[in-house]
């Protein structure tokens, strides 16, 4: 029996009465575990095998196999979070690509990385800046950062004029054939991202346009290199395009 810290991020019926959980922890990367009863009324599991719980887990290990879910007892509740359509999109695709990230580069850092973002969103930070930052981080543990130090055809490190997901990075003056521009606090934000520790972030004040540049730029990349395709990510475009036409 183990003991560990963790969040639930996907939950799906086994039985009748019975689910499946897939629970990332630090130790242990992802873990599929059967709670049994979770979905009786009266069962203590009950409340504490939804999407989302972030818990304390006492767990029947076995490695690469189904486990046992015994006990959990919650530790954050990210209430902000559940009431609010916008941030529920985003943290359910945080959930999804870190999930994913781990099952090929279980790392503790990766975890830390979920746990710090959802916390900032639940504190009311922007949950796309916060998003972004944790898109640009996975893609380092997926082994297809984009060249963000650098030109990406020739290397020079002055006149950096724009990012494109088809050179895979940065571009200079003299390499950029058609791409288009960007802002040059894309540029700056981009590496600031990349670096950033999300627990110490305390103000994020960056205009619309600036945003809708540098997510463009991560959807296309991911698009481009990942493989990746998730379903919550569609939701999520979806929520924002009926953001997007509310606004007008």
């Amino acid at each position: 029996m183990i003991e560990t810290e963790g969040i639930i991020v996907n939950e799906r019926s086994y039985s009748e009465t019975s689910k499946i959980v897939d629970i990332i922890t630090r130790e242990y990367g992802v873990i599929s575990c059967i709670a049994k009863g979770a979905k009786r009324l009266k069962s203590p599991l009950r409340s504490v095998t939804g999407k989302m719980t972030y818990a304390k887990f006492q767990i029947l290990y076995k490695e690469n196999k189904l486990s046992t879910l015994l006990e959990a007892d919650s530790i954050v509740l990210f209430k902000n979070i559940q009431t609010d359509i916008e941030k529920i999109s985003y943290a359910a695709f945080l959930l999804d690509l870190v999930g994913q990230v781990m099952k090929q580069y279980n790392n503790e850092e990766v975890y830390d990385l979920l746990v710090n973002a959802l916390t900032k969103i639940d504190d009311g930070f922007d949950p796309l800046v916060i998003t972004n930052i944790v898109e640009l981080k996975c893609l380092d543990y997926l082994g297809v950062m984009p060249i963000i130090d650098r030109c990406s055809k020739c290397g020079r490190t002055t006149s950096i004029c724009t990012i494109s997901s088809r050179a895979g990075g940065y571009l200079c003056n003299n390499c950029r054939t058609n791409e288009t521009i960007v802002d040059e606090k894309v540029i700056k934000l981009i590496r600031m991202f990349y670096y950033v520790d999300i627990s110490k972030i305390s103000k994020l004040d960056i205009s619309d346009s600036i945003k809708n540049q540098i997510n463009y730029f991560l959807d296309e990349y991911y698009e481009d290199y990942t493989g990746l395709y998730l379903k919550s990510k569609s939701f999520l475009n979806d929520i924002n395009k009926i953001k997007e036409d509310v606004d007008e």
